[in-house]
């Protein structure tokens, strides 16, 4: 649905023009339909925003309320020689913390009428990535609804 697609540009542009120092390791977050990336391009922070799923239900006799999920996957391939895992996995932790914070109770300014429910984060990381491929993975679900 555009509804969606347009929630997760308005997320984008949200993050993507926060006060610098806002996140650290800073980043720019791209909207995705499709977050597939090849393992060598993992050693690069991405910040994918993908919408996950709408659901509709009857708010009032002639309006409908739309709850939209999005989803931001947050990964990063971590360096081999960069240390133990417990001493690399708590930095990213921290950067999906910012954005979690960053993003609760937010108007999104291109798109003020859809209103934040809640924020939802998992896996807080996917501990299959981080054995099998040593990447950091996490994702945090938003729920936005709109009534029209």
């Amino acid at each position: 649905m555009s509804l969606a697609l347009n929630i997760a540009d308005a997320v984008v542009a949200e993050l993507n023009t926060a006060p610098p120092g806002t996140f650290d390791p800073a980043f720019t977050a791209v909207r995705r339909v499709l977050p597939v990336f090849d393992l060598t391009e993992m050693a690069d922070l991405h910040v994918s925003v993908v919408p996950r799923a709408v659901d509709i239900a009857g708010a009032t006799r002639t309006a409908s309320q739309y709850d939209v999920q999005i989803d931001i996957g947050i990964q990063q391939k971590l360096a081999s020689d960069g240390g133990d895992l417990d001493q690399q996995v708590p930095v990213l932790c921290e950067l999906v913390d910012q954005i979690a914070a960053y993003l609760t109770r937010r108007v999104l300014q291109t798109m003020p009428n859809a209103i934040w429910v809640r924020l939802a984060n998992d896996p807080i990381y996917a501990p299959e990535h981080l054995s099998q491929l040593r990447q950091f993975t996490s994702v945090l679900t938003l729920t936005y609804r709109i009534t029209r």
